[in-house]
C-alpha cells in the first residue's frame, strides 16, 4: 500500500505471498496500480502517489484478509470516489465500526450492514480533515488507517494510543520519507503518534523479514519436542511484536537472539531455540498489544508447561478470524487439558508434559487455531 501511494518503482524482496497478501495486490491492481511479481517472494510496484489512485471498476474482494481491509479504508479515503469493500463470511462477520468512527470525523463517508461490516461502501474526499484522534483500544489497524488517511490531510493528524501497538506502519511510513514523531506519555504508558499530512513519499527498495507470527508456530513446536534444536533465520524482532518471545523466557524456554540487525527500517534477528523444561506463566493483560495472534500457540504452550498459566485480558480474541477465545478453551478442553475461563482471562492447568490429545479440532477456518492445535 506504501508503494502504491509512493512516487516511483517500490521493488520488495522476501514477500510473504499468501492468501491475504495476494488480495491486498489484487485491491491495488483495481485502483489501477501496476503490481508485478519477478520471481519468488520479488515484487515491483508503480506507484501513483498520495491521493492519485483511480476509481476501480468493480469491488474490491478482499478474502479473509481483515488488516488489508481496514487498512485500504484508510487509502480509499484518500480519493473522492466509492469503493466497495467485500469479503469471505468470516471477514463479513467482522466489525469495521472501529475504523470507520474516525475516517467518518476526517470526512470521508460509509455505507455498510448492520454492525458496521462488510459488505461496505467508503466515499472519500480530497478535503479531509486532520484529527487527533484517542483510540479506546489499543490497535495497530485502527492507528494505520488514520495514519493512511492522514497522510492526504494538511497540517497535523495525531493517534493517542492508551498502550503501544505494533509499529510497522511509523516505522515505515519514515522509511518512505514522511515526517512522523512519536512521543510517550510519563505515566500512563500512552503514546502519541504525529504525521505531517501532505509529504511526497518516496519509492523504496524493501526486503521483508521473517514473520514473528509464523515463526511461532515451529519455535513453539522445538520448545516441546525432546532433543529439537532449532534456528529460525532473519525473523523480525519489533520489540511491540515479542511478546511471545517474552513469555518463553518468563517460562524458561532456551531461547537466544543472534546476529541482530536492521532491514528497511525493522528490527531482525536470527532465533535460537531448544527443547525445554517449561512452567506455567501469568500472563498481563497488558502484554496482550504485542503478542495478540500468538495467544493460541501460547495456550499450547501452557498445557505443556509444569503448572497453572493464566492468561489476562483476552477480549480481543473474540473478534477476530474466528472466536479464538472460545476455539481455545474447546480444543484444549477436547485434547484432555483442564482449561478454564473466568472474566475475559483464560486459565490453563499444564501438567508438565503433552496431554493426552487424540481430540478432534475445529478450526472454524482460522489458521492460527489450525496451527496451534498441530
Amino acid at each position: 500500500m506504501f508503494g502504491a501511494l509512493a512516487v516511483g518503482e517500490t521493488r520488495i524482496e522476501g514477500l510473504l505471498e499468501g492468501g491475504d497478501v495476494l488480495a491486498t495486490a489484487r485491491a491495488l491492481a483495481a485502483y489501477g496500480v501496476e503490481v508485478t511479481r519477478d520471481g519468488p517472494g520479488a515484487w515491483r510496484v508503480w506507484g501513483a502517489g498520495i491521493g492519485g489512485l483511480q476509481e476501480p471498476a468493480r469491488h474490491l474482494d478482499l478474502g479473509n484478509a481483515g488488516t488489508a481491509a481496514r487498512l485500504l479504508m484508510g487509502v480509499a479515503a484518500q480519493h473522492p470516489f466509492t469503493s466497495y469493500f467485500t469479503g469471505d463470511a468470516s471477514l463479513s462477520g467482522r466489525p469495521m465500526g472501529r475504523v470507520a468512527e474516525p475516517l467518518l470525523e476526517m470526512g470521508a463517508h460509509i455505507t455498510a450492514r448492520s454492525g458496521c461490516r462488510l459488505p461496505l461502501a467508503l466515499t472519500g474526499s480530497t478535503a479531509l480533515l486532520p484529527i487527533a484522534y484517542t483510540l479506546p483500544v489499543a490497535s495497530a489497524q485502527v492507528k494505520s488507517a488514520i495514519l493512511l488517511a492522514g497522510l492526504a490531510a494538511p497540517g497535523e493528524t495525531a493517534v493517542i494510543e492508551p498502550s503501544p501497538s505494533r509499529d510497522h506502519s511509523e516505522r515505515m511510513l519514515r522509511h518512505f520519507g514522511a515526517e512522523i514523531s512519536v512521543s510517550d506519555h510519563d505515566t500512563s504508558g500512552a503514546r502519541t503518534i504525529t504525521l505531517t499530512g501532505q509529504p511526497e513519499l518516496a519509492a523504496r527498495e524493501l526486503s521483508v523479514p521473517a514473520d514473528i507470527s509464523s515463526a511461532a508456530f515451529p519455535l513453539a513446536a522445538a520448545l516441546i519436542v525432546p532433543g529439537s534444536e532449532l534456528l529460525l533465520r532473519n525473523v523480525g524482532v519489533n520489540p511491540l511484536r515479542g511478546g511471545l518471545l517474552d513469555c518463553v523466557r518468563e517460562m524458561g524456554g532456551t531461547i537466544e537472539l543472534r546476529g541482530a540487525r536492521d532491514a528497511s527500517g525493522e528490527p531482525v534477528a536470527d532465533i535460537a531455540v531448544a527443547a525445554s523444561s517449561l512452567s506455567g506463566i501469568d500472563v498481563p493483560a497488558g502484554r496482550a498489544p504485542s503478542m495478540i495472534d500468538e495467544y493460541p500457540i501460547l495456550a499450547a504452550l501452557c498445557a505443556c508447561a509444569d503448572g497453572p498459566s493464566r492468561l489476562r485480558g483476552l477480549d480481543e480474541l473474540r473478534h477476530k478470524e474466528s472466536d479464538r477465545f472460545a476455539a481455545i478453551l474447546a480444543g484444549l478442553a477436547a485434547a484432555g487439558v483442564s482449561v478454564s475461563a473466568e472474566g475475559d482471562d483464560i486459565l490453563i492447568a499444564g501438567k508438565g508434559a503433552p496431554p493426552p490429545g487424540g481430540a478432534k479440532i475445529e478450526s472454524h477456518l482460522d489458521h492460527r487455531i489450525a496451527m496451534a492445535f498441530l
